[in-house]
């Protein structure tokens, strides 16, 4: 029987691509040098997109495969698919959250607790030989007993403020709107919260509405004695803004797994001291990358069966 026909829009991991392959026959838009004439030369009937949570899914796209059905999105971000597009041509997207939950907490108490603890300091003191030469580091700050401010007190804020919990830290949060039957106090306005805690973790979706939130006039409640931590998506930060506030004292530093501009990351930011930086890598592990890729054939599995998809965005 002729597999259907599935546009790879994002070079995925071998492990999906080669499940992908026993069901459907790829035509790989990802490699393609001049890829209007390749969305032209398809043929008729394409019904299944797979793609990264990075890469998205253009209206371009949407609406150059009239047939199209699904578009299954690695990540839990899908601010790069055009939802709207999708919506209008009654084309199903989904996204693979849940399976990363654990694993980017874990990444944020880390980054926290580098940052804190100054541990890249510390670790290039020792391995520079400084300890000897200079005598003890600067003493540091601490999680336990501080208040940390969540914005985006979704699954992934929830399992941070579990982890926080851990190191008896206080948790409130900002969203869109107050969740019953939470035991955190909820702040409607950012920059209220900000004043009243010492981290401010975000991690919301990118939506026009959280795009930018973490302001500079939130960076000013955040104060000299505040930190900053992101693993959302860069455009939730006004970049420069933080860089200002970096530079002059504003707050006490920032810990980034995400940026504007990825991979570009601003010398400004590169060469301060009172910042930790990774290069995205908040899902990045063996077992997180491997259920998220498994979760991404599953949904196009079903809905080729017939069945509805395991986690639907729309």
């Amino acid at each position: 029987m002729t597999k259907p026909d599935l546009l790879l829009v994002a070079n995925l991991a071998p492990r999906v691509v080669d499940q992908l392959d026993r069901d459907f026959t790829l035509h790989r838009y990802c490699d393609a040098e001049d890829r209007a004439a390749f969305l032209a030369a398809l043929p008729e009937g394409v019904r299944f997109i797979a793609t990264g949570g990075g890469t998205g899914c253009s209206r371009g796209i949407i609406e150059a495969l009239p047939d199209l059905e699904i578009i299954s999105s690695f990540g839990v971000g899908y601010d790069a698919v055009d939802v709207e597009a999708a919506k209008e041509h009654g084309v199903r997207v989904t996204n693979t959250p849940d399976v990363l939950n654990d694993c980017v907490a874990e990444v944020t108490l880390a980054l926290m607790l580098a940052l804190a603890h100054r541990v890249p300091e510390s670790h290039a003191y020792v391995r520079d030989g400084r300890w000897e030469t200079e005598g003890a580091m600067p003493l540091t700050a601490e999680l336990t007993g501080a208040t940390v401010g969540i914005i985006g007190l979704g699954r992934i804020g929830k399992a941070i403020a579990r982890l926080a919990q851990a190191f008896s830290m206080r948790v409130v949060y900002h969203g869109r709107s107050e969740q019953a039957h939470q035991p955190y106090q909820y702040y409607a306005d950012p920059v209220a919260m900000a004043r009243d805690v010492d981290w401010l973790v975000v991690i919301a979706p990118s939506t026009p509405q959280t795009r930018g939130i973490v302001s500079a006039e939130v960076l000013h409640a955040l104060g000299s004695e505040g930190r900053l931590v992101n693993v959302a998506r860069g455009d939730l930060v006004d970049e420069q803004a933080l860089i200002d506030a970096l530079s002059g004292g504003t707050i006490a530093g920032a810990a980034l797994d995400v940026f504007a501009q990825e991979p570009h990351v601003p010398e400004a930011l590169r060469t301060q001291q009172n910042v930790v930086l990774l290069p995205h890598i908040g899902s990045a592990t063996h077992k997180t990358r491997a259920a998220m890729g498994d979760l991404v054939v599953k949904n196009l599995r079903a809905h080729l069966r017939g069945d509805p998809v395991l986690t639907p965005v729309v």
